[in-house]
């Protein structure tokens, strides 16, 4: 398995579970052209491009590039880099006929095929310094009360807004964010700073 730092962005839920079979990253789906209409998602991407950078791999027909060139005009090309599956073509095991083009999608991609994109893209050369931080964990959330308990959603949803996070994300979701886009002091803080808020009120 290899490893980046990076935020890898593909197309849909299949395509994540596969690529989780070969790389230790965080993944985000762009719901297929659901990203275009998404103002909240497109926000969180830039946001992660920002942090981490953004590694795109979509499917290698019209659509996925359509997505690719969207992604281009909302993240800086500096923030953003490109992995290529070839033209495969076939039909993925779970669907009835090949898609529109008969090619593979990232879900019907062999892991070795992957693999090797994501190399050329350069992915296994890049460390990751997320072990050497005291990641925010499930048990801070509960202690914190952003979940587990009857006010879990709303101070969720406050943390949500004062961090310009998507209304909708679900409490795992948002631990993933949170570890992605700040430390465990800087995620204390902005508890502090909510819960502080709270009180004025």
């Amino acid at each position: 398995m290899i490893k980046t730092d990076r935020v890898v962005v593909v197309e849909g839920r299949y395509d994540k579970i596969k690529l989780q079979s070969v790389l230790d990253a965080v993944i985000i789906e762009t719901d297929g052209f659901g990203i275009f209409n998404n103002a909240e998602k497109q926000r969180l991407l830039r946001r992660l491009a920002e942090k981490r950078g953004l590694l795109v791999l979509t499917d290698s027909d019209g659509a996925g590039f359509t997505i690719r060139n969207f992604l281009k005009g909302i993240v800086p090309p500096e923030q953003i880099v490109h992995a290529y599956t070839p033209d495969i073509f076939g039909k993925e095991k779970r669907k009835a006929k090949p898609s529109k083009e008969g090619k593979l999608g990232v879900e019907g991609v062999p892991a070795a095929v992957l693999t090797e994109a994501l190399q050329k893209a350069g992915v296994d050369c890049e460390e990751t310094d997320a072990a050497a931080r005291r990641p925010v964990t499930k048990t801070d959330f509960y202690e914190d009360g952003l979940s587990g308990s009857a006010d879990s959603a709303a101070l969720r949803a406050r943390f949500l807004r004062q961090n310009g996070l998507p209304a909708r994300m679900t409490a795992n979701g948002l631990l993933e964010a949170v570890n992605i886009l700040m430390t465990y002091d800087e995620y204390k803080s902005c508890l502090r700073v909510l819960k502080d808020a709270a009180k004025e009120r």
